[in-house]
């Protein structure tokens, strides 16, 4: 199953230094968890915690160096992959996929960016968690970790809804973004909770939002910062 249509996306980001150092960490810490790693799941506790684009800018940062990268957007609930990345060609997605209006082909397209190839979320579904929960999501990740060297899943926030843990059960790991200042830690705590019921591996989590000139600790790290389990 290869990507048999192409699209252009546009990324909004001015080019940064910092920022793009910290997502190049954060790259190399995924690459050293281990070669049966494939798989990983993004989700965050709240809406708007910057999940998207750090799973964005990754899989960029993954495809540059060689490594044939998916990203396969998992919202299908409130994606804004299309907008934000200035999509303006009609896509088949996801939801469309899993609902049985189209095949496993017609949803994979090759973007403008190395290496790397993209699965939308298609429109909005009213039983996210259902299809997601269907043996066709898991026959299409076995299918498709057979194509790349990393399959990057963006899922809505584990906090609100189900689909993060229904995701990861076909999932190698699992990462966890954080916006820093607004994120507690029992409201931390209890989303990695809700998210080992899935049995997926946690890889650790992305501080996301850190602002250098207001916090000294964290300021070499630019706007993310990464730790592991």
């Amino acid at each position: 199953m290869t990507a048999t249509h192409r699209v252009m996306m546009t990324d909004p980001n001015t080019s940064d230094f910092f920022y793009e150092e910290a997502i190049k960490t954060i790259r190399t810490n995924i690459q050293l968890v281990g070669i049966d790693v494939k798989v990983i799941a993004f989700t965050s506790c709240y809406p708007n915690e910057g999940k998207s684009d750090v799973v964005f800018q990754l899989s960029r940062e993954i495809g540059k160096m060689g490594k044939k990268v998916l990203l396969l957007d998992g919202d299908i609930r409130k994606s804004a992959f299309i907008p934000r990345y200035g999509v303006k060609q009609q896509v088949c997605g996801l939801s469309q996929y899993l609902s049985g209006q189209v095949g496993g082909v017609d949803i994979i397209y090759q973007t403008n960016f190395e290496n790397l190839d993209i699965i939308f979320a298609g429109p909005v579904a009213p039983n996210p968690s259902e299809l997601l929960e269907q043996e066709a999501f898991g026959i299409l990740l076995r299918t498709l970790r057979e194509r790349y060297d990393f399959i990057l899943v963006d899922t809505p926030p584990v906090g609100s809804v189900t689909d993060a843990v229904v995701t990861a059960k076909h999932c190698d790991g699992a990462v966890m973004v954080i916006e820093n200042e607004r994120v507690s830690v029992r409201v931390a705590a209890k989303a990695k909770e809700q998210l080992a019921m899935s049995g997926c591996r946690i890889l650790g989590a992305v501080l996301n939002k850190v602002d250098p000139k207001t916090d000294r600790y964290y300021s070499r790290y630019g706007h993310y910062s990464y730790y592991r389990q």
